[in-house]
């Protein structure tokens, strides 16, 4: 009991001491406060940014091989070959209706084309509207909801019937407080009518296939009459989604199969198409982000390093202030930990301060920066965890060889100190 006193009294003594020292626990503060702020600040709107664009490419499927003219990114340590991609053949309906045929792992595919055009209704118009040209399977391959109207039939795909779905921004811009399900708009000078209205995904940050809100998706037999489908410039694609019981590397194959079949190509020749997925973006998105973490911690670890070098000077200032009371404490039969105990708690009672302001700094400009932003900055609780545990770890260190210097004072020293 006696021993649990002391230690009690020594940090009540040690708290009464950052009241006293006033300026050197402000600046010390400070110090820490930015370290915290800096390091936390990066990785929050990287890790915000980071999850912000996985959520975008997870409407892309995991279970969906993309066929395609380009790859998405270049094969692992080779260079991005564009000059030799352009001189390829475009996917078309042919080939769409092969795989539809004969792939045994596909669960269905979809041929689509995309263009931009003015879309108007009445008096409102909206420029540069992407338009999604896309088969009857979009539906299979495509996680969406309908939040009004209803999805194509397949007599209106199969005869291109003028019909689409609409997203939420182009519905607000087009019909203000108006049901647009039933109504009459003309995409590039052509008229459709609206069945269905997508629920709202939200903004993507990868734009093109991303956010269904600014699309206008039709049959692509009616595409026809507004994008050349065999050019590149309307970037036809076959999105291929996996059967649940095959895996998505026994559906590439299969597909490279009845591609290289299809265009003719020798078995030493390579490929002259694509098979994109979109863990080709996320894992070199996973690769960038984890070089600029580093980077984080570089910038973060400078500003630290500042703040963990005002706790080591102002916990010697104090040890050197207290010297006197030290010595009596010793003399009274306080023990080497307790005196050790009492400074290193001061210390990390300075560096958790320090790092909790950071963190409150970091949470109001989250706050602050989500009400413009196409993404939500968000402060998690790893973050938030990680900025505690590295303010005390550097409490620990920086306040260790002062409290250390402190225990070992010899009680008669200390007491006949005089500055």
């Amino acid at each position: 009991m006696k021993t649990i006193k002391q230690v009690y009294e020594s940090l009540v003594f040690a708290l009464n001491s950052l009241k006293v020292n006033k300026l050197r626990t402000i600046l010390t503060l400070l110090g820490i406060t930015i370290g915290i702020f800096a390091i936390i600040s990066v990785f929050t709107v990287f890790d915000s940014l980071e999850m912000a664009l996985h959520d975008s490419f997870a409407s892309l499927g995991e279970d969906v091989i993309y066929v395609d003219k380009m790859p998405w990114a270049p094969e692992p340590g080779e260079e991005y070959k564009w000059w030799e991609y352009l001189q390829r053949p475009v996917p078309d309906l042919e080939e769409y209706e092969l795989i539809n045929k004969y792939a045994q792992h596909s669960l269905a595919a979809c041929f689509s084309v995309m263009g931009s055009r003015t879309v108007k209704f009445l008096n409102n118009t909206a420029e540069d509207v992407s338009i999604w040209g896309a088969s009857h399977e979009f539906d299979k391959v495509r996680s969406f909801e309908i939040a009004q109207g209803r999805y194509f039939s397949i007599f209106e795909s199969a005869a291109g019937k003028p019909v689409a779905i609409i997203g939420v921004d182009i519905a607000d811009g087009l019909f203000p407080n108006i049901d647009p399900v039933g109504r009459e708009i003309k995409v590039g000078g052509r008229k459709v009518t609206v069945i269905g209205l997508f629920k709202k995904e939200g903004k993507d940050l990868i734009g093109g296939g991303g956010s269904l809100d600014q699309m206008v998706v039709i049959p692509v037999q009616y595409a026809r009459k507004l994008v050349n489908i065999k050019s590149s410039s309307a970037n036809p694609m076959i999105m291929v989604k996996a059967r649940s019981s095959s895996t998505v590397a026994q559906l590439k194959d299969e597909l490279r199969s009845i591609l290289r079949a299809k265009r003719g190509i020798r078995p030493k020749e390579k490929d002259n198409f694509a098979l994109n997925q979109s863990s080709l973006i996320t894992n070199s998105i996973d690769a960038i982000f984890g070089v600029v973490n580093m980077v984080g911690w570089i910038i973060g670890g400078f500003s630290i390093l500042v703040g963990g070098f005002g706790i080591a000077n102002i916990m010697f200032v104090s040890v050197k202030e207290r010297t006197k009371l030290i010595g009596i404490q010793k003399a009274l039969g306080a023990k080497r930990y307790v005196i050790l105990l009492q400074f290193m708690f001061e210390a990390v009672m300075l560096a958790l301060v320090g790092g909790a302001i950071g963190l409150l700094i970091i949470f109001i400009g989250g706050m602050i920066a989500n009400m413009s932003m196409d993404f939500q900055i968000t402060l998690t609780a790893s973050n938030i965890v990680l900025g505690l545990v590295i303010s005390g770890i550097i409490g620990i260190i920086a306040g260790f060889a002062p409290a250390r210097s402190a225990a070992r004072m010899s009680p008669v020293d200390a007491i006949n100190t005089a500055f």
